[in-house]
């Protein structure tokens, strides 16, 4: 099989550009395959803990003295250790990182601490604790002789360090934490939204199906009641003969069509969005050929076990369709019906011949919807329907719908034999 517009290049004369763009693609490849592993929850958890710790670590191991005292190590690495913790506990490891900050070496293992703090509880109480305990320990110098031994310049510039080392992680938490606050709100009020335009699209459409539906009822409803009255009366009126037969014709068809009004008015009331009501079949299609008063030449090859009732209905709809296109714009033309199946789906073809005369009462009205609806009912179902005359004048429509692609839940049938119109 050819495929036509496919246009192959010629990789001599795109040497050096090519090989360029295949690095492109492998750089972007590269970026999105980290991007993705980035966005998983545990792995960017595991690199941000495991940075967090290595960063407080080489702090301590920066600034600690070869000559410092063995407890003020400990309590340096318990302060480093503890921040693996800070997701569950985090004022815990905020007063197991003070001791480490305050008679160690581990300042920016007590600054992480409070930040993720901040970030997690916002203005909580535990925050204002311990941003003033990481005040204390930047403020206090250990061992406290020394402490006391300081001037009061050295003391003030303590308390001017000491507010930009607790101030600094804190308002970087607490920036933090409302930004993800805030795009949490957005997040909630961009739902809230979404479910209001639904719902007020829902109400929309229930209203338009109320109308159509009150419309139905009394306008089209009360109509064809009154010609299957008139139709009876007629009946009554000419018992015998050919005008007898055409009555009874014309009542038995509105009381069919007032049946399927009711069940189309009763699924606009109830806001069903599926056909849920009674459908016909594939398999009532001889029955629809016998009444419809065309000349028709039916084929109906045998059917799988189990056809989907959507599909069913959907071939029903196409043939009933057509067959109305044939009364309406070529009366007294032989039809064509054929109904097959395969594997995969399931085809109906409609070929009429010209009109053999004109129309009795002349042309009757049409909006051009009939087709239209069929295709769209097609599209749903994954189908196709084309239509368009032929070349001796006539006029074919050809549907296929797939019957493994419809959910259903109807129980299988036994296969349909062939019958003959």
């Amino acid at each position: 099989m050819t495929t036509e517009g496919t246009f192959l290049p010629d990789v001599s004369l795109q040497g050096p550009r090519s090989v360029a763009h295949r690095v492109r693609l492998a750089f972007s490849a590269i970026r999105n395959s980290l991007t993705t592993l980035w966005s998983r929850t545990g792995v960017r958890s595991t690199v941000i803990d495991a940075s967090v710790f290595l960063i407080a670590v080489l702090d301590v191991w920066l600034v600690v003295p070869d000559d410092a005292p063995t407890y003020s190590v400990y309590l340096s690495a318990l302060s480093c250790g503890a921040l693996l913790l800070r997701r569950w506990f985090p004022f815990t490891v905020l007063l197991l990182a003070t001791p480490g900050f305050m008679a160690g070496w581990a300042q920016v293992a007590a600054m992480m601490a409070l930040g993720f703090l901040a970030t997690r509880k916002q203005t909580h109480w535990q925050v204002w604790v311990g941003a003033w305990l990481v005040w204390m320990c930047r403020f206090i110098l250990w061992p406290l002789d020394e402490f006391v031994a300081l001037s009061w310049q050295l003391h003030a510039l303590d308390v001017i360090y000491s507010t930009v080392v607790a101030g600094m992680p804190l308002a970087i938490g607490l920036l933090i934490g409302a930004r993800q606050q805030l795009a949490t709100r957005l997040a909630e009020l961009a739902a809230s939204r979404d479910r209001e335009r639904k719902l007020h699209a829902e109400m929309v459409r229930a209203e338009e199906r109320t109308r159509l539906a009150r419309e139905m009822h009394d306008v089209v409803s009360h109509n064809i009641t009154l010609i299957a009255m008139q139709a009876g009366v007629l009946t009554a009126a000419a018992p015998g003969g050919e005008a007898e037969r055409t009555a009874r014709t014309v009542r038995e068809l509105s009381t069919q069509t007032l049946e399927e009004l009711r069940g189309l008015v009763g699924l606009l009331r109830s806001g069903s969005v599926d056909d849920d009501g009674p459908s016909p079949k594939v398999c009532e299609i001889p029955d629809l050929v016998q009444g419809c008063q065309v000349p028709v030449k039916l084929h109906l090859d045998t059917l799988p076990a189990h056809v989907p009732d959507q599909v069913s209905a959907a071939a029903y709809r196409t043939v009933q369709e057509s067959l109305t296109n044939v009364r309406k714009h070529a009366p007294g033309a032989t039809t064509v019906i054929t109904v097959s199946a395969d594997d995969e789906a399931l085809h109906v073809e409609v070929r009429n011949d010209p009109p053999a005369r004109a129309a009795d009462s002349g042309p009757l009205p049409s909006g051009g919807y009939g087709l239209t609806g069929l295709a769209e009912r097609a599209r749903k179902l994954g189908g196709t329907v084309e239509s368009a005359p032929t070349s001796d004048g006539g006029f074919c429509v050809t549907a296929r719908y797939p019957v493994n692609t419809v959910d259903d839940t109807a129980e299988d049938a036994e296969p349909m034999e062939t019958p003959t119109a």
